[in-house]
């Protein structure tokens, strides 16, 4: 059995089983979770080694050796994990078992419906409460189609951070690949940020994490268009707007959500440093509502089986003889 049908067979159980039942609250309480392991080891290095007083290439060396060992530590274990592990199907099972904990697909789809669900009934507060759970904006500034606005733009990003890129990694490189890629993402959610104390200390954090996310990013925006209903339009959205976005690969899925679904996304946002004027994404659009986000959680669901089936095929065919 060749490297990818075996690692691709591992990320589709892997992609199952946290869509059948997420990470257990009582696991959580008891061992954490493994990005809470590695966020624990970015803070650490935080705290000691991003010192205000340093120059700013000093901080900027400092957060960029802090990446490289977080990664390090990260990654060598899952290598020789990944070396001791049986062959055949008896080591996908236990590398699917592995990788579960590194796909968000169950977390995602309820973060999301937990918008919906205040916001269909008109519950703006709520709304606005369990969105400030999966957006980094200021969730009292926003009204009914902003929190509507907010809820599709995560779903659609973290689609791609959360779940497709590390698949993508995974598939690739293995149990070694989907670690190493959970320990960039989780450094650039926490020290890649465009603030005073991030600025330098990030931004090797943020490059790389920009760089993984490349190829991802882009066959998220596939995907999400080629399963919609509207798949030339979202097409036609997604390669005309994305390339705007603020970021080099979340405007992909969003632009191509945008057009699957038919509104406006992006756009001027506030955050606690104030507005920012941001493109809109397919602006001659109209604003979303509540049940177009129930439409691109069911997007979401048709995307993460079509995920799926994609996994499967490519197991099946080159485990062949």
């Amino acid at each position: 059995m060749s490297l990818i049908a075996f690692s691709a067979g591992a990320m589709l159980l892997a992609l199952i089983i946290d869509a059948a039942i997420g990470w257990p609250g009582r696991l959580y309480a008891r061992i954490g979770h493994p990005v809470t392991w590695i966020g624990a080891a970015i803070s650490w290095c935080d705290a000691r080694f991003n010192r205000e007083g340093d120059p700013p290439a000093g901080r900027a060396r400092a957060g960029m050796l802090t990446a490289l060992a977080v990664i390090l530590v990260a990654m060598l274990p899952a290598l020789t994990v990944a070396i001791l592990l049986p062959a055949g199907w008896m080591g996908i099972v236990m590398t699917g078992l592995i990788a579960w904990p590194l796909i968000a697909t169950r977390s995602m789809h309820d973060h999301v419906a937990a918008v919906a669900a205040p916001l269909t009934a008109g519950d703006l507060d709520g709304a606005r409460g369990a969105v400030a759970m999966i957006v980094g904006r200021d969730p009292t500034l926003l009204d009914a189609p902003g929190v509507t606005r907010a809820a599709i733009e995560s779903l659609a990003e973290n689609t791609s951070d959360g779940i497709v890129a590390p698949i993508f990694w995974g598939v690739l490189l293995g149990l070694p690949g989907i670690v190493t890629y959970k320990a960039i993402n989780t450094l650039d959610s926490m020290i890649g940020h465009r603030n005073a104390r991030y600025t330098d200390f990030g931004r090797f954090a943020a490059k790389l994490d920009d760089v993984v996310n490349w190829v991802p990013a882009r066959l998220t925006g596939l995907l999400f268009a080629l399963i919609s209903r509207r798949p030339t339009t979202a097409l036609a959205v997604m390669r005309r707007d994305a390339r705007h976005h603020r970021s080099p690969n979340a405007g992909w899925p969003e632009a191509a959500m945008a057009g699957a679904l038919g509104v406006r996304l992006s756009g001027p946002r506030s955050y606690g440093s104030g507005i920012r004027q941001e493109p809109w994404l397919n602006g001659e659009a109209p604003d979303p509502r509540a049940d177009d986000l129930r439409a691109g959680l069911a997007l979401y669901r048709r995307a993460m089986i079509a995920l799926a089936a994609l996994l499967a095929g490519i197991t099946v065919l080159l485990a062949l003889p």
